[in-house]
């Protein structure tokens, strides 16, 4: 039984690791094709694209082997998730969506005090 638990554990890691590869490589992707767009799709600040733009295959692959999820949904909140329930069409959600993202980044922007 032990076993079984250490052998489910194992493979959850890996996957953990897969997914995080696979984030790591498409945001850098992302921010190298167009920084502004990347920040806005990802979440992320200045910094942290420029750390992204400028960081080795080793380091990502390194940093990829956690056994923590690097990447995080954004659906954590009650009007992301009223916009999907609601069956507008889907258009009209990643419009929705996408203006809900963008008042969350500049008011996460404005009370850290980046521009």
């Amino acid at each position: 039984m032990e076993r079984e638990v250490v052998s489910v554990n194992s493979e959850i890691f890996r996957e953990i690791g897969d997914i995080n590869l696979a984030y790591m490589l498409l945001a850098q992707k992302l921010v190298k094709q167009d920084r502004g767009a990347a920040m806005f799709r990802l979440g992320i600040g200045e910094e942290l694209a420029e750390l992204l733009a400028n960081m080795s295959l080793a380091q990502i692959v390194k940093l990829a082997a956690s056994n923590l999820l690097l990447c995080s949904f954004r659906l954590d909140d009650n009007p992301m998730f009223a916009v999907v329930g609601q069956g507008k069409d889907s258009a009209l959600q990643q419009a929705h969506m996408s203006i809900l993202m963008a008042a969350r980044q500049q008011t996460a922007m404005a009370s850290t005090g980046v521009a």
